[in-house]
C-alpha cells in the first residue's frame, strides 16, 4: 500500500472515531428530548402520546419557577463578578510583568481542577466561619470562585494576539492607564470577554455540587432541584426542564464560538504589519 493510501486511510479512520465519540457524547442527551414531550407519566419508549404537559407544568409550577429565578439570580451576578476579576487577572498576565506567572497561573484556575466535593466541601467550611452558608451572596462568592478561571483563560488566549504596544502609545499621548484599557483593549477584545462571560454563566447555571453544600431552601437553584427530584420521582418534568438547560447550554456555547471567533478577527486587524 503507498503512503498517500495509508494516509487517506488514516485520515477516515480518524474521522469515523471522532464521529463515533461525538455520537457516544450527544445521543444520550439527545434521547431525553422525546421523552419529555411524552403524554404519559413514564420514561419508555415507544411513546405513549406527544404533550407539552410537562413543559406547562414546570413553567407554572411555584418550585421550579423559583429555583429558576434563583439560578438566574446567581448565574447573573456570578458572571458580572467572575468577568471582572478574570479580566483583569488575564490583563495582568498580559502585560508579562508579574512575579512566578505560571505558578500565579496555576493558583487562580485551580478550582477548574480540583474535585467539586472538595471544593464545595472547603467552602462551607468557609463560608461557616463568617457566616454566609443558607445565603445569596455566600451561594454567589462560591460560583464566582469556579467560573472566574474560565473567564481568565478565555480572556488570556484572547490576549495573545493583543499588541501591549497600542496601549503604551495611548498613554504616551496623555490618556490614563484606566481610559486606555476602557477604550482600547476592551473593545477590541469584546467579542473574548463576552464569550469567557458566558462561560461563567453557564459554569454557575450548571453547578449543583458545591450549591448542594452551601444553599438553603431558599437559595435552592434549578439543578439542585432537579437533583432532588432525581433522588424522589424521576417524571418527564425533571426532562422538560433538562431539555430546557440544553437549548440555554447550546445557545450559549454557539455564541461563545462566533465570539472568540470574531475576536481572533479584530485583534489580527488591529495588530500593526
Amino acid at each position: 500500500m503507498s503512503y498517500s493510501k495509508q494516509t487517506l486511510l488514516a485520515r477516515y479512520c480518524f474521522y469515523a472515531f471522532g464521529c463515533l465519540m461525538v455520537l457516544f457524547l450527544i445521543v444520550p442527551l439527545l434521547a431525553i428530548i422525546p421523552l419529555s414531550f411524552s403524554a404519559g407519566s413514564f420514561l419508555s419508549y415507544p411513546l405513549p402520546g406527544f404533550s407539552f404537559q410537562w413543559y406547562d407544568r414546570v413553567f407554572h409550577d411555584g418550585p421550579w419557577l423559583a429555583a429558576l429565578k434563583n439560578s438566574f439570580v446567581v448565574g447573573i451576578a456570578t458572571t458580572i463578578l467572575a468577568t471582572i476579576l478574570g479580566t483583569s487577572a488575564a490583563y495582568a498576565f498580559a502585560r508579562r510583568d508579574l512575579p512566578m506567572p505560571t505558578t500565579l497561573l496555576g493558583i487562580l484556575i485551580a478550582p477548574m481542577i480540583v474535585p467539586p466535593v472538595i471544593s464545595g466541601l472547603g467552602m462551607y467550611f468557609l463560608m461557616a466561619k463568617i457566616g454566609l452558608t443558607a445565603t445569596m451572596p455566600g451561594v454567589i462568592i462560591a460560583h464566582t470562585v469556579l467560573a472566574a478561571p474560565f473567564v481568565l483563560i478565555t480572556v488570556t488566549a484572547t490576549l495573545q494576539n493583543f499588541d501591549m504596544g497600542l496601549l503604551r502609545a495611548a498613554n504616551s499621548l496623555g490618556a490614563s492607564p484606566l481610559a486606555a484599557f476602557l477604550t482600547i483593549l476592551v473593545p477590541v477584545t469584546a467579542p473574548g470577554i463576552i464569550s469567557g462571560a458566558l462561560f461563567a454563566f453557564m459554569t454557575s447555571f450548571d453547578e449543583v455540587v458545591v450549591t448542594l453544600f452551601l444553599a438553603g431552601p431558599a437559595q435552592r437553584t434549578l439543578p439542585l432541584k432537579m437533583f432532588e427530584g432525581l433522588r424522589d420521582n424521576i417524571e418527564p418534568s425533571i426532562l422538560a426542564m433538562s431539555t430546557f438547560l440544553m437549548l440555554i447550554a447550546t445557545l450559549s456555547l454557539a455564541t461563545a464560538v462566533c465570539l472568540i471567533h470574531r475576536s481572533t478577527r479584530n485583534l489580527t486587524a488591529a495588530k500593526p504589519n
